[in-house]
């Protein structure tokens, strides 16, 4: 131990010596800074020395001391192993700069190597945005490191710091800067020292790292819109996007990358524009736009192209799903769940692969298989079917059977097709069957329909009456369950009844009016209606005395006498012509005739008579007006009338 530091105090009168005597030459030399000598992880066997120097000159050389040894370099650092130094005990250690015949040395330190250790300084920083949080990572180097941060926003010229523990996760270093601006851009700096648990060991704070600038973060996902173009069994399918600001490019791809199909390029689509053009196949692909930068990308915009139209696909045929294909041959199956046109989220991918379709497939399963090959570097879909490895009767009846109007004699039905997953074959058609309820007596009568309607309209009922509808779909292994539901249609109005039987009636009413004058009419025409005579009522003279006169009128033979002293006024004469030509006239003239006599014709004769038979005096001329008044009123339908005798005088 004397001897040690007798060595000591030796080496460092001569490192005082070298220097006094550089300095009294005036010597340009510049001497450099003390060195550092130590191991980057714990376990190393080998030592670093580092040291500075201002001087610029290129043939500058370096002789670093430990103890008693001296190694030579032209660079300011050197690598020892360990077996060429004392590193358990403590030892002197200097830089000593030669330029031409000058030299110059730096002051020394004494140390004990072993215990000294410096990480190296954190490069290829990583970085996350986390809200307003900043996570930075590196490679770690093998122990737990306290780090010092110095950081500032760009448009700030005054630098933060913070010291923080950085935590080892799966080979890196991690801390968090916490309660930063996540829409801002920062510039920052990083250095680290060692903090485990040996607290013998001397850690040497490492270099700064690079200035790193830390970009905003990316929040919002690219908006993106597509152009399909259908091309010969193809594709074209141009994205056009917005710029983002703080992205410094564009990453994109697909689903079909992902599935490793031969005729699809396995690469990402990397650019800086904002546009860009890719050739899918007619199978349904997921496309994804990321904006990135150095802090992480943004949330994913995911562009879905279904399935091109499967209206009308056939049938696959078995014997050309055994055929062989080369390397350039893609096959893809995808389970089918709906009827509708696929899209990613409603099929799942289940073989690919040559010799192992058997393998994968399932029965009573329905697929849409598709077949690409490569042309051009262009995926072409050149087989699209449906295909099922095995058939099955379905297993559900048509969903939803109901009766959507009903009238008398029809009923229109509507129903759901059943589900392509319980399908578990093609559908060939659909069986309905009718029958009638109570159905004693009655036959069921069936009828095919064709899968592809959902609706049927159902004629020739009867009125009021109830049926039983059965629903069922039919595959080519044969029919499945059975869907039901009663229908009733509507009865006959009854108050149709009432107003057919009050129309009737009416009718008959009329029509029987109408037939009654016709026929009277007739009757009249044919049997001519003869008056009875007017024969006038007379009330016997009975004198005041109240004797009554006796006995029987007969009369023979009525005689008219004329008088031939008294002429007929002139007025008798037109009205006798005038009733002579209403003679004739058939029923007009009786009519006439009842009319005189309930205008009081006889009630006028009647009172004359009287007046005649109670006034003794004008008996004469009361005679004859009331023989001229008979002569009138005797008159017969077609010019009949009584016999007139007349004695001439």
């Amino acid at each position: 131990m004397e001897t040690l530091k007798g060595r000591s105090s030796l080496h460092e009168h001569i490192v005082v010596l070298v220097f006094l005597i550089t300095v009294s030459q005036g010597s340009a030399c510049e001497p450099p800074s003390t060195p550092e000598c130590f191991k980057r992880r714990i376990e190393d066997t080998f030592f670093i020395c580092e040291w500075s120097t201002k001087t610029n000159n290129p043939n500058v050389t370096f002789d670093i001391h430990i103890g008693e040894k001296k190694f030579n370099t032209s660079k300011t650092t050197c690598s020892l192993r360990r077996e060429l130094i004392i590193v358990r005990y403590p030892v002197d250690i200097w830089v000593e700069a030669r330029v031409g015949n000058s030299s110059c040395v730096s002051t020394n330190r004494s140390v004990v190597l072993s215990r000294i250790v410096k990480s190296e300084a954190p490069q290829n920083i990583g970085m996350s945005w986390s809200k307003n949080n900043l996570t930075l990572n590196w490679t770690a180097a093998g122990y737990p490191v306290l780090c010092e941060v110095l950081f500032r926003r760009s448009d700030y010229l005054t630098w933060e710091n913070r010291t923080t523990d950085a935590a080892i996760e799966s080979s890196f270093n991690h801390l968090t800067l916490a309660n930063l601006s996540k829409d801002s851009v920062y510039l920052l700096q990083v250095r680290c020292r060692y903090n485990g648990p040996k607290k013998d060991l001397v850690s040497l704070w490492s270099d700064w790292s690079p200035v790193v600038t830390v970009p905003a973060e990316l929040e919002h996902k690219p908006e993106v819109t597509i152009t399909t173009e259908l091309l010969n069994r193809t594709r074209k399918v141009t994205l056009e996007w917005k710029a983002m600001p703080h992205a410094k490019w564009y990453i994109l791809n697909d689903t079909q990358r992902y599935r490793q199909c031969p005729c699809k390029k396995k690469k990402d689509h990397n650019t800086t524009r904002s546009t860009h053009t890719i050739y899918v196949s007619l199978s349904a692909v997921d496309i994804w736009v990321f904006a990135q930068n150095s802090a992480g990308s943004s949330p994913p915009a995911i562009v879905q192209i279904p399935t091109e139209s499967v209206a009308g696909l056939t049938i696959c045929d078995k014997t050309a799903l055994d055929e062989k294909f080369d390397r350039k041959t893609c096959r893809e199956w995808y389970e089918h769940q709906d009827g509708d046109t696929m899209s990613q989220n409603r099929i799942r991918m289940k073989n690919k692969k040559r010799g192992e379709i058997g393998k994968h497939l399932t029965d009573y399963v329905r697929y849409l298989f598709f077949e690409h090959k490569r042309a051009d570097g262009k995926p072409q879909t050149v087989k699209m079917c449906f295909f099922y490895q095995k058939e099955g009767v379905p297993r559900k009846e048509p969903q939803d059977l109901t009766s959507l109007t009903e009238t008398k004699t029809s009923a229109n039905l509507s129903w759901k097709e059943i589900p392509s997953a319980d399908q578990r074959g093609f559908l060939t058609h659909y069986t309905l069957c009718i029958l009638k309820v109570p159905s004693q007596d009655e036959v069921k009568e069936c009828r095919n329909i064709s899968a592809s309607v959902t609706e049927h309209y159902v004629e020739n009922l009867l009125p009021g009456g109830k049926y039983d509808i059965v629903l069922a779909g039919v595959t080519r292994a044969g029919k499945g369950p059975e869907a039901t539901v009663t229908i009733s249609t509507l009865p006959e109005d009854s108050w149709m009844h009432v107003w057919w039987s009050v129309g009737m009636l009416f009718l008959f009413f009329f029509l029987t009016m109408i037939c009654t004058c016709i026929l009277k009419r007739i009757q009249n025409k044919i049997f001519p209606h003869v008056p009875k005579p007017v024969v006038q009522d007379f009330n016997p003279y009975q004198p005041e005395s109240g004797e009554f006169l006796e006995g029987k009128e007969e009369v023979d033979e009525l005689t008219l006498h004329h008088l031939p002293e008294v002429k007929p006024a002139p007025e008798d004469a037109e009205e006798t012509t005038v009733l002579t030509r209403e003679w004739d006239d058939g029923s007009d003239l009786d009519d006439r005739v009842d009319s005189m006599m309930s205008e009081g014709i006889s009630d006028e004769c009647l009172g004359s008579t009287d007046e005649a038979m109670r006034s003794p005096r004008g008996g004469e001329m009361n005679d004859r007006k009331q023989i001229d008044n008979e002569i009138a009123m005797l008159i017969y339908r077609n010019g009949l009338v009584f016999d007139i005798k007349t004695d001439s005088p």
